[in-house]
């Protein structure tokens, strides 16, 4: 067995490889010590019938915040990542609503804006990074339908802030120093820990100006996801503190802009490297018309299947929120004792040829022909720490893709074969999906947005 060390190195620098070959290798589960130096065993599963008894287990008798305190200096303190019992349901009670329902629909409109906004000055001839693009779109709708921000000054400086930062979190190097606590000392603004400091400050300072100045209008009108939150009452009637907006903020920012962005990649190497997928795809959307609305578009059947497949081959997430033994658990019919992290692997489990015939084929009818279990097809994770921004997350994808490809004609640069490879948290394709723009079909605004 490898030592501690260098399992979380190769689970930093390789984690689909590192978590393929411990499947091979051990079986389902198999144990591996992957976070950080004083490492706890941790178990992965990836058959359903495990995966059902760990979301099942109850969560009194699990410790959360000690399996994800890597994610505390990202997220914050307050995040509902690191919550637990009723401070978690209390957060997530909060949380849900503007995340589903009729409160979708009003996003619509906005995602496919910013879509065409980023995309305008895409011509015939014009050759893309689908890598350098989609974030573009994502932390917009992020800032804007999220964050409830407009286009001004304190916006572009927000903008300018995290994509930077961000892109400097999924740097091996730097996103290492979240794995290693030691490596987190700040010795002023020239170290690596100093600077991140310095330029979270940085952001927090506009974020909290957002919300003083949300609270002094006082706008009941406004349907973006920071005033449904900074509105929104639990069972006591008490609202959020601004630091659990703050966290909460930063918590929907680094769990869906780059998560996001990186399958958005993802989709469009796959239909582009599918002549079959695509012609069929663009035949559905052909269906739409001069004028369809976000909600017609989300309904389109293989558009979803589209994007259901991609996400169970590049799911959001690797894997699930890791969960500590506070006693004793029996998954699978073997015991786990106090200090052992159990985690549902979203991407083991995703590729077991017993639920998915060939399952490193891009096959978008499995899920017109099928519907899986919560169990066998989980990309945002499931159970009572499944992510809220599940449906949002789907919404956006298929508006996203569809606005671009109901405009535009592509082709891929290199029709090789890419391989995943790390960024951050997340697996993106190599090469960044770099596309040529074809054929530009139609203007900027043919959407009409009902």
């Amino acid at each position: 067995m490898m030592l501690p060390l260098t399992q979380t190195l190769q689970l930093i620098i390789n984690p689909t490889r590192f978590l393929e070959d411990c499947a091979a290798k051990y079986g389902d589960p198999f144990t591996v010590r992957v976070l950080g130096i004083n490492s706890p065993p941790v178990v992965f599963f990836s058959s359903p019938e495990a995966i059902a008894e760990c979301f099942a287990v109850p969560a009194k008798e699990l410790d959360f915040k000690k399996a994800t305190h890597v994610f505390e200096p990202l997220f914050g303190s307050n995040s509902i990542v690191l919550q637990e019992g009723r401070s978690h349901n209390r957060q997530r009670q909060l949380l849900m609503p503007p995340f589903h329902g009729d409160r979708m629909k009003d996003y619509g409109q906005a995602i496919c804006q910013i879509t065409e906004e980023v995309t305008r000055t895409w011509t015939q001839g014009k050759t893309i990074s689908m890598q350098q693009v989609m974030p573009d779109i994502t932390l917009q709708i992020i800032l804007q339908v999220v964050f409830g921000m407009s286009p001004g000054a304190r916006y572009q400086k927000v903008k300018e802030l995290l994509s930077s930062l961000l892109e400097d979190v999924t740097k091996p190097g730097y996103s290492t120093l979240f794995f290693f606590p030691p490596l987190q000392k700040d010795l002023g603004a020239w170290s690596p820990w100093g600077n991140y400091l310095k330029r979270r400050e940085e952001i927090d300072k506009l974020i909290y100006a957002e919300i003083d100045e949300r609270r002094l209008s006082n706008d009941a009108s406004r349907t973006d996801i920071l005033s449904l939150l900074m509105s929104a009452r639990d069972e006591n009637e008490e609202q959020m503190t601004d630091k659990e907006l703050r966290d909460q903020l930063v918590s929907l920012l680094l769990l869906g802009y780059e998560t996001t962005a990186a399958v958005l990649a993802w989709v469009f190497y796959l239909i582009h490297s599918h002549p079959l997928v695509k012609d069929k795809l663009m035949q559905e959307l052909n269906t739409l018309g001069d004028t369809p609305n976000p909600e017609t578009i989300t309904q389109l059947p293989y558009l979803g299947a589209v994007c259901q497949e991609t996400l169970r081959i590049h799911p959001i997430a690797l894997i699930c929120t890791p969960r500590m033994v506070k006693d004793t658990v029996e998954i699978a019919g073997q015991k786990f004792t106090s200090g052992t992290v159990l985690v549902p692997s979203i991407h083991l489990a995703h590729r077991r040829a017993e639920t998915y015939p060939e399952p490193e084929k891009f096959k978008p009818e499995r899920f017109l022909n099928q519907k899986f279990s919560p169990y066998e097809y989980l990309p945002f994770g499931g159970g009572y720490r499944g992510c809220i921004g599940a449906a949002f997350s789907m919404y956006e994808l298929k508006l996203v893709v569809a606005t671009i490809l109901s405009r535009f004609q592509l082709e891929l640069v290199d029709k090789r074969p890419v391989r995943p490879v790390r960024r951050g948290i997340t697996i993106v394709p190599s090469g960044g999906v770099r596309m040529v723009v074809t054929k530009e079909m139609k203007k900027a605004n043919n959407f009409v947005y009902l």
